[in-house]
């Protein structure tokens, strides 16, 4: 059975640089309130390993250090139905999108939006990209492999490796 599952509200400072959008958070991170709370999600330590933010801290700590180097946080999907955590098992009639370009407005520094794998990615095409084309001439649009734990064809070294990318927007 497929149940309603609501993303969290965006996490960002008006001096952000850059976006990462991931789908929806899975069922570990929405019982914690938490992006990324799954203890084998690599996002935290990517984090870690690229903006010197300690994954032992204090999830509110992390999230304020995040921000102030220059990340937001969000989800391309609002609201859908899903079994589990699995984005393959979201129900494809059920997306509703959050309203992304209101917080671009919002962030005019932003310059890159960093997709956390390939459902994020796609989603932002069908549902946001569809109705505001320009955003693909206003912003870098990249397309990250997924930190979760069920991507497991990734080594996570060439994960980490396509991750760097998003530090030349931090500059």
């Amino acid at each position: 059975m497929k149940h309603q599952k609501t993303s969290f509200t965006y996490k960002a400072k008006l001096n952000a640089k850059i976006l990462i959008l991931g789908s929806m958070p899975g069922d570990v991170s929405i019982a914690a309130v938490q992006y990324y709370a799954h203890p084998r999600n690599l996002f935290w330590n990517f984090m870690q390993q690229l903006l010197g933010i300690p994954r032992e801290l204090d999830y509110a700590e992390r999230l304020e250090l995040l921000q102030d180097k220059g990340v937001a946080l969000w989800d391309v999907l609002g609201v859908c139905k899903r079994s589990g955590s699995l984005d393959s098992n979201i129900e494809a009639g059920s997306e509703q999108a959050n309203d992304i370009p209101a917080l671009l407005q919002q962030c005019s520094n932003i310059k890159a939006i960093c997709f956390n794998g390939q459902k994020a990615y796609a989603s932002f095409k069908r549902h946001i990209l569809k109705q505001n084309p320009e955003l693909e001439e206003q912003y870098d649009l990249i397309s990250l492999p997924s930190t979760s734990p069920a991507n497991a064809s990734v080594s996570v070294e060439d994960k980490l490796n396509a991750w760097k990318q998003m530090l030349g927007y931090l500059e």
